[in-house]
C-alpha cells in the first residue's frame, strides 16, 4: 500500500514525479545500507522481536506522515525524511520474516514453503495497492497514511505468536556472542565471501532495477491514461492483477519443485521479464503495460521461489539473521535504483525508461552465471 500510496500522493500534491522517484528510494535505500546492524539483531534478540519492533516504528511514522499532510507542513524535505526514518527498520522485518520460515519446516519442503509465502505476498500485492489507489482517490492521503499505520500497529500484535520459534536458535547464538558492530561485519563478509550469495546479490540486484522503475511508471502511466478521478484506482488495479498473477506464478512454481534446476528457473524468468517490460508494454500503449505488468509478475514468483531455496540452503542456520539481511539487502538494493532513475528519465522518455528497466533484467539474465550450483 504505502509503495503506491506515496508515489499518488506525490503526483497528486507535487505534480512531480522526479520526488515520486526519490521517495520510493527513500522508503527502501537507508535500510539497506544498515541492513549488517540490522541482521545482528535479529541474531542477538530473535527475529519475532525485530519483527515486532518494525511494525512499532513504521506504525509511527505512518501516523507522522498523516499528521504533516494534514497540517500543511508536508514538503520535500520533510517527506523525505519520514520516509528515510521508515526504511531504517525495515530490515529487521524483512530478514526476519526470512529468518524463521527455516527454522518452522524441514529442508526437505523449503522450497514449497516459500512458494507459499511468496504466494501470500501477492496476495497483499492483490489487496494492497487496489485499496491503496482507492483510499487515495477518495479520501486523500492522510487517511490513507492512518489507515497503513493501523496495519502495522496491529501486525505489531499479531507476531507474538512466533516468539517461540526462533527461542532456542537465540539461545544457541548467544553462546558465541562478540560485539555488535563485529558480528554486522561479519554478515557482511560472509554474503561477500560466499560465491552463492555473491552471485544472487549481483544478478538479482540487476533484475531489482525493472521492478523500482516500474513502481513509479505505472502510476505515471495511469495518471496520462486516465481522468483525474480514476487514475489513483486504475494504478491500484494495475498492481493488483499483477499481484493475482504473482501469486498464482509462485504456487506453481512450489508445485513443481524449483531444487536443483534454481538457475535455469531465473534466468528463463528475467528474460520473460526483459520482453514483457520492452517492447511488449511499449507497442500496445496502457494494455500493453497491464499485460507486460502481470507477465513480469506470473514468472517473479518461480524467481523469488529460486533465489529463497539457493540462499537458505547456503547460510548457516545459526547466522541466519545476519547474513540474510545483508544479502537480502543487496538483492534489493535495485529497487531503490530503479525508483530514482524512473523519476528522471520519464522526463524524457516512457519508451527509453522501459527500454532501460528491460536492459536491466536482460544483464540479470547473464549474471546468473555468476551463481553456482548446489553440490
Amino acid at each position: 500500500m504505502l509503495l503506491l500510496a506515496i508515489v499518488l500522493y506525490a503526483l497528486a500534491r507535487f505534480g512531480s514525479p522526479v520526488l515520486a522517484g526519490w521517495l520510493s528510494f527513500a522508503l527502501l535505500a537507508p535500510g539497506l545500507a544498515i541492513s549488517p546492524i540490522a541482521g545482528a539483531l535479529i541474531d542477538r534478540a530473535g527475529a519475532a522481536w525485530a519483527i515486532t519492533a518494525d511494525m512499532a516504528t513504521s506504525a509511527t511514522c505512518l501516523v507522522i506522515l498523516a499528521i504533516a499532510d494534514r497540517m500543511g507542513w508536508a514538503s520535500g524535505p520533510a517527506l523525505l525524511g519520514v520516509c528515510a526514518l521508515f526504511s531504517l527498520t525495515s530490515p529487521l522485518s524483512a530478514a526476519g520474516i526470512r529468518t524463521l520460515l527455516p527454522r518452522l519446516v524441514p529442508s526437505a519442503v523449503l522450497d514449497r514453503a516459500n512458494a507459499l509465502d511468496t504466494s501470500i505476498h501477492g496476495l497483499t500485492d492483490v489487496v494492497g495497492p487496489a485499496l491503496a489507489g482507492v483510499l487515495v482517490g477518495t479520501v486523500g492521503a492522510a487517511p490513507t497514511f492512518g489507515f497503513i499505520a493501523m496495519i502495522y500497529a496491529v501486525a505489531a500484535l499479531c507476531v507474538g505468536g512466533t516468539r517461540r520459534a526462533d527461542h532456542a536458535a537465540v539461545h544457541a547464538a548467544a553462546r558465541s556472542r562478540g560485539s555488535l558492530l563485529a558480528e554486522a561485519l561479519a554478515g557482511l563478509i560472509r554474503v561477500l565471501r560466499q560465491p552463492t550469495l555473491r552471485g544472487l546479490a549481483i544478478c538479482y540486484g540487476l533484475y531489482q532495477i525493472t521492478w523500482g522503475v516500474l513502481i513509479v511508471a505505472v502510476p505515471v502511466l495511469a495518471a496520462r491514461g486516465f481522468a483525474s478521478g480514476t487514475r489513483d484506482v486504475a494504478a491500484g488495479a494495475l498492481w493488483a492483477a499483477a499481484g493475482v498473477t504473482g501469486a498464482a506464478g509462485a504456487l506453481v512454481a512450489g508445485q513443481f519443485r524449483t531444487q536443483g534446476r534454481e538457475r535455469r528457473v531465473m534466468t528463463l524468468g528475467m528474460l520473460v521479464t526483459a520482453l514483457a517490460v520492452w517492447p511488449t508494454a511499449v507497442a500496445f500503449g496502457l494494455p500493453g503495460v497491464a499485460v507486460g505488468l502481470m507477465v513480469v509478475a506470473v514468472v517473479a514468483g518461480p524467481i523469488d521461489v529460486s533465489l529463497l531455496t539457493l540462499r537458505q540452503r547456503r547460510t548457516d542456520p545459526r547466522e541466519l539473521g545476519r547474513v540474510l539481511s545483508v544479502s537480502m539487502s543487496l538483492n534489493l538494493a535495485g529497487i531503490p535504483v530503479g525508483s530514482a532513475l524512473a523519476g528522471l528519465l520519464l522526463q524524457w522518455s516512457l519508451s527509453g525508461t522501459l527500454a532501460i528497466a528491460a536492459l536491466a533484467s536482460l544483464v540479470a539474465a547473464a549474471s546468473v552465471a555468476l551463481v553456482p550450483g548446489l553440490d
